[in-house]
């Protein structure tokens, strides 16, 4: 907390379970020494049965604890995701709303080690990139501004149960935390323990600590693709095209030139595109075989002049050697 105010607020995004609860009593400590004010958002996701009153229940124990304001925002969770997607894009939605409402400089989350741990597993499991694999950042900047921080990400999750045990607090053990339909779940209570057994004790911290070192390595490599984005991006009169100098592209090594790629679909409103449809987009560099539209993701697409439309349409040469990116509409 040491580059916070001693009049700033700071919300505790509080389920009510250990990690949480057990962070929101730390943060109450630096509150009473006026360090810092503090105060909780408990997110209800309305999925189980009785979830109000657990919330209402943990909304108490936070007051209990000094911590002011405290409110429970109730959330709609809606299908089109994944069950653990679509409860995270609703409970961040909250978050945000809850920060900008009161001013909160920032918002604090209990993930710990063994989350980070569980992140980067199934992360490999997906054969996600360097980003994916960083897992989560121990500070991070939302959407509306607001920042995100995780000061128990060295923590093991056992450390939070006895915080919560010394300071007499009773937390909620969420039951589908042990729910074998979801992947986390596998992971934390099969994965892992196997291969603690298997491969020696350490796993959880040898995970954790690959995901700081690709996270600096991730934060390296997207610097650069930045850089020669900035160089590269032309916009078309109307900003309805994104042009990338073909030749120039073909130049930068493969790491950056599918970042490079990246930022121009999210410039186009796209949503962040898979390896395999990055590589095809690679593959109009060749000038062999189609020209496009490669289907990107979001609704955006990529495609490259040929020289028969060229011949055809004298008006086009300025995107001659160029791939241009599009929103479809």
């Amino acid at each position: 907390m040491a580059d916070l105010r001693s009049d700033d607020l700071v919300l505790i995004a509080c389920s009510g379970g250990p990690d949480s609860l057990a962070l929101a009593s730390v943060a109450a400590f630096f509150a009473r020494r006026g360090t810092v004010r503090v105060g909780a958002v408990v997110v209800d996701h309305g999925l189980q049965q009785g979830s109000a009153d657990i919330a209402k229940r943990t909304a108490a124990i936070l007051q209990s604890l000094g911590l002011s304001p405290v409110e429970v925002r109730a959330v709609q969770v809606f299908e089109g995701q994944g069950p653990e997607a679509a409860a995270r894009t609703a409970r961040y939605a909250a978050l945000e709303a809850a920060a900008d409402q009161h001013g909160a400089a920032m918002v604090m989350l209990g993930h710990t080690l063994d989350d980070q741990a569980e992140q980067v597993l199934l992360g490999l499991a997906r054969g996600s990139g360097t980003r994916s694999l960083a897992g989560m950042p121990a500070r991070r900047q939302g959407s509306s501004g607001v920042q995100y921080a995780r000061p128990f990400l060295s923590l093991r999750r056992a450390e939070t149960v006895e915080i919560c045990q010394l300071e007499e607090l009773r937390p909620w053990l969420d039951p589908t935390n042990q729910d074998p339909q979801f992947a986390r779940s596998r992971a934390r209570y099969r994965v892992l323990p196997v291969m603690e057994a298997e491969l020696g004790p350490g796993i959880a911290e040898s995970l954790a600590r690959s995901a700081r070192i690709l996270s600096q390595d991730a934060d390296y490599l997207d610097e650069l693709a930045q850089r020669a984005y900035r160089d590269l991006v032309e916009f078309s009169p109307n900003r309805d095209e994104l042009l990338l100098a073909e030749e120039a592209l073909r130049q930068l090594a493969p790491a950056i030139r599918q970042r490079v790629l990246a930022l121009a679909v999210t410039e186009m409103a796209g949503s962040q595109p898979s390896f395999e449809r990055l590589l095809a987009a690679e593959a109009l560099l060749n000038r062999r075989g189609s020209a496009g539209p490669v289907q990107l993701s979001g609704g955006v697409s990529v495609y490259r002049l040929s020289r028969a439309v060229l011949a055809q349409d004298s008006k086009q040469p300025a995107k001659y050697g160029k791939l241009v990116v599009r929103r479809d509409s």
